[in-house]
């Protein structure tokens, strides 16, 4: 019997290509088919937001293996730089991390250092994984695939990442930072002026420095879609396109003003 072939990150291939991918946010749904919803409506991967949601690790694996199935890409925003649950989300299925408010180049060394195997970091081997379909692969080939497979991606979400988003983006194994505009504009006293000149220009110095470095831009946040277009003709390719409770509230309201419109 043939071994199954290693895992190939959709998202990864996808900006890779300059192509865009876009993704579903998961705050509210448990259910293993919002992975079905998310690749039927055209998305490439679920973002699970432990951030600010009360994801526990087994629902976290279960939404991955199915997303796994459904070939796109299950990525998890964690808490912080440090989480120490990333090795284990790893472990148990995810493709990759968005890491919040990352300030500065050395706490993204220490993102890929946790993310990454010897020698790029300082990950444990735990032998067959969820993302090798519990394959028999040598540990080397493993590693090694794993390693390049596995999506980084930091968010800049304050002035202080803003301000040092070049060294930000020339480190190793970081393959996309993401501007969460909702959090660097509160951090600018502009709380929800998304149409504020001070974060489109954000948004562009994150692209420029991007393109300085090889990397990906993505862009998170703002709903608006004239400015979505506008930040991908620019150059963004990683991007959020609603989250899954909005979603649900937009539809549910939209049927009771339907019938009852003085509602």
């Amino acid at each position: 019997m043939s071994a199954q072939p290693p895992l190939n990150n959709h998202v990864k291939r996808l900006v890779l290509a300059d192509r865009l991918a876009l993704g579903l946010i998961v705050r509210v749904c448990r259910s293993s088919e919002i992975a079905l919803v998310a690749r039927q409506s055209g998305h490439d991967f679920i973002f699970i937001d432990t951030q600010h949601s009360a994801f526990d690790l087994e629902t976290i694996s279960n939404l991955s293996i199915a997303a796994l199935a459904m070939g796109i890409s299950p990525l998890v925003r964690v808490r912080g730089y440090d989480d120490p649950d990333i090795p284990v989300l790893l472990d148990a299925g995810v493709a990759g991390v968005i890491v919040p408010d990352v300030a500065d180049a050395d706490q993204a060394r220490q993102v890929v250092r946790t993310c990454k195997y010897p020698p790029q970091g300082a990950r444990s081997f735990a032998g067959p994984t969820i993302s090798l379909a519990y394959a028999a692969v040598p540990p080397a080939e493993a590693s090694r695939r794993l390693n390049e497979e596995t999506l980084v991606v930091c968010m800049i979400e304050n002035r202080r990442g803003l301000a040092n988003v070049d060294e930000i983006a020339k480190v190793d194994g970081v393959d996309i930072l993401h501007v969460g505009c909702g959090d660097l504009l509160m951090d600018m006293g502009k709380p929800g002026e998304f149409d504020s000149p001070e974060i489109a220009a954000a948004v562009s110095t994150v692209i420029q420095a991007c393109k300085d470095a090889g990397k990906i831009a993505g862009f998170g946040g703002d709903r608006n879609r004239d400015r979505q277009r506008r930040y991908i003709q620019e150059g963004v390719r990683f991007v959020t396109t609603q989250a899954d409770i909005a979603l649900l509230l937009q539809a549910a309201i939209a049927s009771v003003v339907e019938l009852r419109p003085d509602a």
